[in-house]
């Protein structure tokens, strides 16, 4: 074929402009163009377009070992809906369970102690047995946060805990007198909020906070941003009606607050950054909000109103084009395109008379797990193959 003798660098400026349709055509055809086709670089402004192929806005690949054609693939399995449920783990006492996913591990919180899991690099399925168990709280714990090296725990007897993910010893925090509702850290930065109605600053360096910042409000959320400079706290809108605010780390400073005119409420319980200038809230107030940072901080860039009135507990983002939430009641987690206003796809986890709030959720290329209060449930997007649209 004449394609075939063209320069390299020119066949994939060509078939970078051909749709999945094409593509996938071409490759079953033509078998000289197999091997070409199935690069990365001919699949990747197609891979930009579809929702959690890893490739995020600013083009930074999340999942490089992962061929993008298979990718794009499984892409149109979460657009559509297309699934195979899956509950690995039940518990008869109901719990406020917390979840991070790190590469092939799962770490799920229940009661005192977080369990580790592996995961089954084909199936996505838990290992049955935890590999490992931390523990050392009185309490339960309420939130967690994972670094490279280190697990970080807030739990309802008021301590943080510093474990080593290499080491069993954690070390304890003290300075809440209430639990700590939440807690996040970065390179040696911890932020942790509590029902004392205090955030407080922590360094790896000492045991105690670095600063105390009076916050009148229960706290629900933090988030460290990616440059460290600045940090997000999320309130209970009770008795300051100006839930979101920034932070300096330094200075301890307020910078400002997000949004106006909140509802006595309307509290705020998860924060996520996706980049330095971008956040995304969600809360009791039923919304999902993009917040721009070099816009107006009165009002959002964007927003996203679950349609049944449903508190929202948790939301994350694929960093590109997809929102995955979780819902107050029956276990609903929805999927939402961030370029159209309606939700895309929801799953009802709980089945009725049952109901459970999605207390969180993570999910990777393939699989979305969400813990609610009696299980761990799981979505493969690998099941069937995806209609071609």
């Amino acid at each position: 074929m004449l394609l075939a003798q063209l320069p390299e660098d020119l066949l994939y400026h060509i078939l970078s402009y051909l749709d999945y349709r094409s593509l996938s055509r071409l490759s079953q055809v033509c078998k000289s163009f197999y091997c070409f086709v199935n690069r990365d670089a001919v699949w990747r402004r197609i891979a930009k377009e579809f929702l959690n192929t890893g490739i995020t806005r600013e083009g930074k690949d999340i999942y490089p070992l992962i061929r993008l054609k298979e990718r794009v693939k499984i892409a149109q399995n979460w657009y559509n809906g297309i699934c195979k449920r899956a509950i690995p783990l039940k518990w008869k006492i109901k719990l406020l369970p917390w979840l991070q996913l790190d590469g092939d591990i799962l770490f799920l919180s229940q009661a005192a102690d977080i369990r580790m899991y592996h995961l089954h690099k084909d199936s996505g399925r838990l290992h049955h047995s935890p590999y490992e168990i931390y523990s050392g709280h009185k309490g339960d714990v309420c939130r967690f946060a994972l670094t490279d090296s280190l697990l970080i725990s807030g739990g309802s007897d008021g301590k943080i805990l510093v474990h080593s993910r290499r080491n069993d010893v954690p070390v304890e925090f003290t300075g809440h007198n209430q639990e700590v509702n939440c807690v996040d850290a970065k390179d040696g930065l911890i932020i942790s909020g509590s029902r004392d109605r205090t955030a407080r600053i922590w360094t790896l360096t000492s045991t105690s906070p670095r600063d105390t910042i009076p916050m009148y409000d229960r706290v629900w959320s933090v988030a460290i941003s990616p440059t460290l400079s600045s940090f997000v706290t999320g309130t209970a809108c009770c008795v300051n009606f100006s839930p979101l605010r920034i932070w300096d780390v330094e200075r301890s400073a307020c910078l400002g607050s997000l949004g106006s005119e909140f509802r006595r409420g309307a509290g705020v319980l998860d924060i996520m950054y996706e980049s330095p200038f971008q956040l995304f809230t969600c809360g009791y107030d039923t919304f999902i909000r993009l917040w721009d940072l070099r816009l107006n901080p009165r009002k959002c860039a964007m927003e996203w109103e679950e349609p049944h009135d449903s508190s929202l507990y948790c939301i994350q983002t694929d960093g590109n084009h997809m929102i995955a939430s979780g819902s107050s009641y029956y276990g609903v987690v929805r999927l939402w395109d961030k370029r159209q206003t309606e939700c895309l796809q929801f799953f009802q986890l709980s089945s009725d008379p049952v109901s459970s709030p999605v207390y969180c959720l993570r999910f990777n290329s393939s699989h979305l797990y969400a813990a609610l209060a009696t299980a761990l449930h799981s979505l493969d997007f690998r099941q069937n193959p995806a209609h071609v649209r």
